[in-house]
């Protein structure tokens, strides 16, 4: 195609379409057009295997690099949502600096107030599981025995294990921490350099947001591009800010409601169960029963009956039924609405990958990826593979006769 150009020193600088090419090259539109589509096809072809390259290779590198991929993608998911709580700040003349040092304040505040509501008493309830196995193994007795008549082999496994005394471990008593620094202090080093990693990296982002804001949409070369950067900066945090807002307001509540009804039935560390509900309750369909499963142990260990053993994860997902198909739908809406079959690919992925904090980490970075991929624009695979053999979606006019019905 150079040598055509160089041969024609006419041929315009603005030619770009198949039929300006032929007639100053003296070549059939035919053919022009059939160059136009294998240069079209091994480019888009060349794109297609760096992105599977990409895409396959991306989740080990997560993986292997956890201990500096996961705090940093923690910290700028907590950034992008506390930069609402940033601009109000900033809007009453504050800073960006000291606007930020804020909102790390007040993060540092409720999560060492998290901390001291779930940590340091489940720490000393679930220290009392090696002397509660007997009361354990006699609340569940009755379904023991009824699951050992419908399968002999299960009943001679379940006898062995019910007939085993119990050892008691002789382990030296730990005082639980009673706040996230003193977490953090007896926590392994790796743990702490995440931890102070994170929290810098959410003061900077912050700090920095504003001015790094104006920079990227000021940088575009069009103001189509400035307006396009801009609604996707925007979409960004509004989508993620509101969803973790919304839904922590929700979890806070529905932690509460549990926590009373624990009280009323007599549980123990009633203010632990429901901070536990309300965390797990961050991890859709897989949280609330790991929440049900952890208060059936905790009923188990405490009440002597099995069925009031039994009330409290009976509480919990009452409460989280109705909070998950009434609550949520209503206060959430359709702006929100995720597909369930991407949320549960999203959990599987970042579960694998970064285990506990990737499945928190799920549903926030879904909405980041979609919001992205919807303002750049979806890849057409399918054309590339059966129909046009390019990677971007074209828009084509198609003439119909009147007498073709309208799509």
């Amino acid at each position: 195609m150079a040598d055509l150009g160089a041969s024609h020193p006419s041929f315009p600088a603005a030619a770009d379409n198949e039929e300006a090419i032929a007639h100053h090259a003296g070549v059939p539109i035919d053919d022009i057009v059939r160059i136009a589509q294998r240069r079209d096809r091994l480019l888009a072809a060349l794109t297609l295997i760096a992105g599977i390259g990409l895409v396959v290779g991306t989740p080990f590198a997560l993986k292997s690099g956890v201990e500096f991929f996961m705090p940093l993608t923690a910290a700028l998911v907590i950034a992008i949502a506390l930069v609402p709580v940033l601009e109000w700040l900033e809007r009453r003349g504050l800073p960006s600096p000291i606007a930020a040092l804020l909102c790390v304040l007040v993060f540092l505040l409720v999560a060492n107030v998290a901390i001291a509501a779930i940590v340091v008493p489940a720490t000393d309830f679930f220290q009392l599981l090696p002397t509660r196995i007997s009361r354990i193994q006699h609340n569940l007795s009755p379904l023991l025995d009824l699951y050992s008549t419908l399968e002999k082999s299960v009943n001679r496994l379940f006898r062995q294990i019910a007939t085993t005394p119990v050892r008691q471990p002789q382990t030296a008593a730990v005082a639980p921490p009673s706040s996230i620094l003193e977490l953090a202090a007896t926590s392994a080093p790796a743990v702490i350099v995440q931890f102070f990693f994170g929290v810098l990296i959410v003061f900077f982002f912050l700090s920095g947001w504003t001015r790094m804001r104006k920079r990227t949409i000021t940088g575009r070369t069009s103001f189509d591009g400035a307006m396009a950067t801009a609604r996707v900066i925007q979409d960004v945090v509004d989508d993620v800010s509101a969803y973790l807002g919304t839904i922590t307001v929700i979890n806070i509540i529905l932690g509460m409601v549990v926590s009373g009804a624990l009280y009323l039935v007599g549980m123990p560390y009633p203010l632990m169960w429901g901070g536990i509900v309300a965390l797990l309750n961050y991890v859709p369909y897989f949280g609330p029963i790991v929440a049900a499963f952890l208060m059936a142990v905790g009923g188990l260990m405490t009440f002597s009956d099995i069925w009031v053993a039994l009330l409290p994860p009976a509480i919990m997902i009452g409460c989280h039924l109705v909070e998950a198909n009434v609550i949520t739908p209503l206060v959430v809406g359709h702006r929100l609405t995720i597909s369930p079959i991407l949320i549960l690919i999203s959990l599987s992925f970042w579960g694998w990958v970064w285990g506990t904090a990737g499945a928190l980490l799920a549903v926030p970075l879904l909405i980041i990826i979609q919001t992205v991929i919807g303002a750049a624009g979806k890849p057409d695979i399918t054309g590339f593979l059966f129909e046009h053999g390019t990677l971007v979606q074209q828009q084509r006019d198609r003439k119909r006769s009147p007498d073709e019905p309208s799509e």
